[in-house]
């Protein structure tokens, strides 16, 4: 086997394969030189300066797993069974490989240096930036930027965060929700400038499209990723925004599913079956889960992988959290009232949970989420008092 990513998704993959009790050859291939790590601490306690390394606890002596790192896939070939993977370490054949290349973040036009927040050297690079009176601009007012504008706010930078959008997080929760968490900037002494796109990133600023000039020291980007899949060109798989899989999480060869290729993590366009969509999710909790799912399908187990996605962001000293998808609700309704302290939102059709975005209640987060993985049907009134945990909302 082998296994091609060395974030957590591919650590997860390795550690699934032994603990199913495959026994075989086991090789995972890393472009970083680093032992697979975790990434969202590097945005929170690395930034911060709580933490310097974020390293997966995993026995590597006793999962029996070369480890080639700081080493790049370049190609892939497939065999009517297998194939082989070519790397800048020579090529590896395999019976069966697991597709965990995560992806590479979005980066704007411009000749000058612009930060982006991916790996353990662009963390440790941005800390060291992050000090007293820096002029630090964040382009993107999403997970990532709220949560490096926080860092970057702490540090007494003097932060402002430009976004396209009307609101923070308009893409992630929609303009009106996004809007709630506007103040949280102000709060922090960030200024916020939304309605401001981009032209470029220049030498010691940010040129924005109406000609306006933002100096800096340094210019953050946190502006999205796009899966890291161009070395599948030419393989045959099919790969779209990702490499589509079917609910087994099977890549496929012109829509047949080969039961020997899978892919796990923030590369992996699966199909789920609970929400009759493909989804590509580029959280940690679907890095953690799913690559069970894929050990399970290589080992020619059934399998299937049909979570409900989640996500969390600690931004300006809050816990947001947000599980299901809200596309095509019917309404909304609120728990809580946002000016006044913690509060929650639900999106419902008809009397079933669709998803939950949850600020300092995570209680609320952990119920909701139980109730849309069950697919209980819940009292739609009672599920507005804040004061009737959500488990009590359920109909019999």
């Amino acid at each position: 086997m082998v296994v091609v990513g060395g974030g957590l998704a591919g650590v997860r993959a390795v550690e699934a394969l032994r603990a199913r009790g495959f026994g075989g050859g086991l090789t995972l291939v890393s472009a970083e030189a680093h032992r697979p790590y975790d990434r969202p601490p590097l945005s929170k306690a690395v930034l911060a300066g709580d933490a310097d390394d974020t390293a997966v606890d995993a026995d590597w002596d006793a999962l029996r797993c070369d480890l080639l790192l700081g080493e790049r896939a370049t190609a892939l070939r497939l065999d009517g069974r297998g194939g082989a993977v070519a790397t800048t370490a020579g090529e590896l054949p395999f019976d069966g490989l697991v597709v965990a290349t995560g992806a590479t973040p979005v980066t704007l036009p411009g000749p000058g240096r612009q930060h982006v927040l991916r790996t353990l050297e662009d963390a440790r690079d941005l800390r060291a930036r992050l000090v007293p009176g820096a002029r630090v601009v964040i382009v993107g007012a999403g997970w990532i930027g709220a949560e490096v504008a926080t860092a970057a706010a702490r540090k007494g930078g003097r932060v402002t965060v430009v976004e396209a959008g009307p609101a923070p997080l308009g893409h992630a929760l929609g303009a009106e929700l996004g809007a709630r968490t506007a103040p949280w900037y102000a709060e922090a002494g960030v200024e916020l400038r939304t309605g401001a796109g981009v032209a470029s990133v220049e030498d010691g600023g940010l040129l924005l499209a109406d000609g306006t000039r933002i100096d800096a020291d340094a210019v953050v980007t946190g502006v999205g990723v796009r899966p890291n899949v161009g070395w599948l060109s030419g393989s045959g798989l099919d790969v779209e925004r990702g490499v589509l899989t079917d609910s087994a999480l099977r890549a496929s060869v012109d829509g047949t599913a080969r039961p020997d290729v899978v892919a796990v993590g923030d590369c992996a366009a699966w199909w789920s079956r609970r929400y009759g969509r493909r989804l590509l999710v580029e959280h940690w909790d679907t890095a953690l889960n799913a690559p069970e799912t894929a050990a399970a399908t290589l080992l020619g187990e059934a399998a299937e992988y049909d979570a409900v996605p989640y996500f969390w962001s600690e931004q300006f000293g809050r816990m947001v959290q947000y599980a299901g998808r809200h596309e095509g609700a019917e309404r909304r309704v609120d728990r809580g009232d946002p000016a006044a302290g913690p509060w929650s939102a639900l999106w419902l059709t008809g009397d079933r949970i669709d998803a939950v975005l949850a600020v300092d209640r995570p209680r609320d987060l952990v119920q909701a989420r139980k109730i849309m993985t069950t697919g209980a049907a819940v009292d739609s009134e009672k599920v507005t008092d804040p004061n009737i945990p959500l488990r009590q909302c359920v109909r019999a």
